[in-house]
């Protein structure tokens, strides 16, 4: 058979472990201290916190220093994008080296160019997320240079338009973050190369790796612990 049934499975795993790892932490985010939960609280608070600063270019500093790693990471995805269209034209080489492996199975030209479709599939995604996080966070400054200066703090509706600059740069946050969650999932599609046994266990080692950093990181502890602090501090104010 060109496309066994446990290479049907492993490819199953894989959709099923990222999709499903995509709607859990989205879901567990809204209830449970994470990453992504504790970020967007100190956005908000940096937004409201820039209302009150007539000088903001440190804060444009900041936007551009977060631009600069997406615009890496969404040229180097372009890259890898054509050294993987590439090798659509050495198929045959690939054929002969994945059968030299000890443990690789079907190394035939339907199954290299199917796992290379997959490669370049998510390759793609993650170019559109990269890409859309960039423009988004070009709206986040432009919703800056339109803001006024609030030095009383009291101003109800400039408050909320900065809770509304808080939730676009979320926005803009969780697109790099997909497009980051793609490099990682692109690791186990290597490993189906090899064996599908490899890629369903890569898989799932993938998933496990996003949930330990995403939700029981030092990191996560840290951040809750600072967004409890600033809130404290607010509340002696």
């Amino acid at each position: 058979m060109l496309f066994s049934l446990l290479d049907v499975l492993a490819l199953c795993c894989f959709i099923f472990c990222w999709s499903g790892y995509t709607y859990f932490a989205r879901k567990k985010a809204k209830t449970t201290d994470c990453i992504a939960r504790s970020l967007h609280q100190h956005r908000i608070h940096w937004m409201k916190e820039l209302m009150n600063r007539d000088i903001r270019v440190g804060d444009a500093a900041l936007l551009a220093n977060l631009e600069r790693n997406i615009a890496f990471f969404a040229s180097t995805t372009l890259i890898i994008l054509a050294g993987v269209l590439t090798l659509f034209a050495q198929v045959e080489r690939l054929e002969s080296i994945i059968a030299s492996l000890p443990f690789a199975l079907n190394a035939n030209h339907f199954t290299i160019q199917i796992k290379l479709s997959l490669l370049a599939f998510i390759f793609v995604l993650a170019f559109f997320q990269f890409t859309w996080s960039m423009r988004q966070y070009g709206f986040v400054n432009v919703m800056i240079g339109a803001a006024p200066i609030d030095l009383t703090a009291h101003k109800k509706h400039l408050q909320k338009y900065a809770v509304e600059m808080a939730i676009v740069q979320d926005q803009a946050a969780h697109s790099y973050n997909y497009g980051l969650r793609s490099y990682y999932f692109s690791l186990a599609a290597i490993c189906w190369f090899f064996h599908p046994v490899l890629f369903i266990l890569a898989s799932i080692f993938v998933s496990y790796t996003l949930y330990r950093r995403e939700f029981k990181s030092k990191a996560v502890r840290a951040m809750t612990r600072a967004k409890e602090y600033l809130k404290q501090e607010l509340n002696e104010k």
